[in-house]
């Protein structure tokens, strides 16, 4: 099966689809200004726009990694993500720490799902 991909860019491909996977880049708000929760769920936001594009949506989410500019903002991060979340089909999850592409950045996601 041939792998389709969506906004295919110059360094790296944002949706990719292969054999009933669907594997999102991982994805940052557009608007980097806001707090934790902001761009938490501007980044969810987005993550719903990318995996209808490929037709899917968070029901079918298998894994998802978290990475987080300051892990003090966790509970925050978290408060959106429950809100946002498919309680009837939670995905493995992974949270870190981690030095970001940008002083702005608070959170960026990574997941996948099922087709």
């Amino acid at each position: 099966m041939t792998a389709k991909r969506f906004e295919n860019g110059t360094r790296f491909c944002r949706v990719l689809s292969h054999n009933g996977t669907v594997y999102l880049a991982g994805m940052t708000a557009d608007d980097t200004s806001g707090d934790v929760i902001q761009q938490t769920r501007a980044t969810l936001a987005k993550i719903d726009r990318y995996l209808a594009m490929a037709g899917s949506n968070k029901s079918k989410l298998l894994t998802a990694v978290i990475w987080l500019r300051d892990i003090a903002d966790f509970d925050r991060m978290n408060s959106v993500w429950d809100e946002w979340i498919d309680r009837s089909s939670m995905p493995v999850r992974a949270t870190v720490e981690a030095r970001m592409a940008g002083d702005s950045y608070r959170v960026e996601i990574m997941v996948t799902a099922e087709e």
